[in-house]
């Protein structure tokens, strides 16, 4: 069996510098909130060309917290609306609720599959306050046109960049540096991936990220003085030394996974077969490579029993969901779609080229 993602793989690659990593950690005597976090911060920021890199529990938790932050600030409150694409997971949408503000779904463009600038503004109203626009699949959103939007209404931007470390622009621009801030999860079958849950927020502005230190270490700044009712997200000084070492291998990485993308572009030929578009080489990292097809479920049976792993990202749309059943009711013909037809196929930086060969060959006689 092809497998989906092969992360033993991935981390035997690294594997000598991560026990290196791990014994420093262990022999340290300090494993919350020290060096080896402060380290990672400064190479993250450093990699996404940003301020402040702030290191959290997951991804999740960051997203939860930039807005968490922003409520604190006096800049967001209950009942404020925040747009996101219609076809995320889930995990976008529970930030927005979580905090008792108001998910408003906007369809995607089926060209990317990610957030479309033409419909924001008709949904837009007096108690919007930001867009999160979502990087799905690796690849980064029409930023420019986002932005001019979020300008133009005073909103602010945060981006989800769960699936997007190290996507950039034309201009040079990293994921994680387009909006006002940004959530990364780390999760292990990220491109970068720890050994466990982690995350992490990058931002420019100072104050906020001042706020989000305090929160996520129980609203303290100074120990025992709480300034905030906060919680505990911190990113531990284990995880932080295994990113270290991880994220000196990221470039070459999504380099290979272009690379697995770039011949099922091109070899891939099955006129059933809807495959991804690709706006800028670099602008794709390709956490996943989703192709669409009427018959996906079939399809994926019948690639499983060609022993071939395949995944899908992701079934059941967010609004049709038990957990938000009260917009249940929304009519997002485009999403819907997307998750009826998705289907994610193995792509990693060691994958072989015998095995990609194998991949194609099954697609295209189906």
């Amino acid at each position: 069996m092809i497998k989906f993602l092969d992360l033993f793989q991935i981390n035997q690659n690294h594997k000598k510098e991560l026990m290196a990593a791990f014994e420093q950690v262990l022999d340290s005597g300090w494993y919350i909130m020290g060096k080896h976090l402060a380290a990672f911060e400064q190479q993250f920021a450093t990699y996404c060309g940003v301020k402040h890199c702030i290191g959290v529990a997951n991804g999740l938790d960051a997203l939860i917290l930039i807005i968490r932050a922003y409520k604190e600030m006096g800049i967001f409150k209950s009942g404020d609306e925040i747009i996101v694409p219609a076809n995320t997971y889930i995990a976008s949408i529970l930030a927005i609720s979580a905090n008792d503000l108001v998910p408003i779904l906007v369809e995607p463009s089926l060209d990317s599959y990610n957030l479309d600038p033409l419909l924001i503004e008709q949904h837009i109203t007096a108690r919007t306050v930001a867009i999160l626009p979502v990087h799905l699949y690796g690849q980064l959103c029409n930023m420019d046109a986002i932005n001019t939007i979020a300008k133009k209404y005073n909103l602010k931007v945060i981006e989800d960049c769960a699936q997007s470390q190290g996507a950039e622009s034309v201009k040079g621009t990293k994921a994680g540096n387009f909006g006002d801030a940004a959530g990364f999860s780390f999760y292990p079958g990220k491109n970068l991936g720890a050994l466990g849950d982690a995350g992490a927020i990058t931002t420019n502005d100072e104050v906020l990220a001042e706020t989000l230190r305090a929160l996520l270490n129980y609203g303290s700044h100074v120990k025992y003085k709480n300034k905030f009712k906060g919680v505990n997200s911190r990113l531990d000084e284990l995880q932080a030394a295994l990113l270290s070492v991880k994220l000196t291998g990221l470039e070459v990485e999504n380099q290979a996974r272009r690379k697995v993308a770039v011949r099922y572009l091109n070899e891939i030929s099955n006129p059933k077969i809807i495959l991804p578009n690709l706006v800028s080489d670099k602008a794709h990292v390709w956490h996943l490579f989703v192709i669409r097809t009427q018959n996906r479920d079939e399809l994926q049976q019948y690639l499983t029993a060609n022993e071939i792993q395949t995944v899908i990202h992701y079934p059941i749309a967010p609004h049709k969901q038990e957990a938000y059943k009260e917009l249940g009711e929304l009519h997002l013909p485009i999403s819907e779609k997307i998750h009826k037809e998705v289907l994610s196929l193995p792509i990693s930086p060691v994958l072989s080229e015998d095995e990609i060969t194998k991949i194609v060959d099954a697609i295209n006689k189906y």
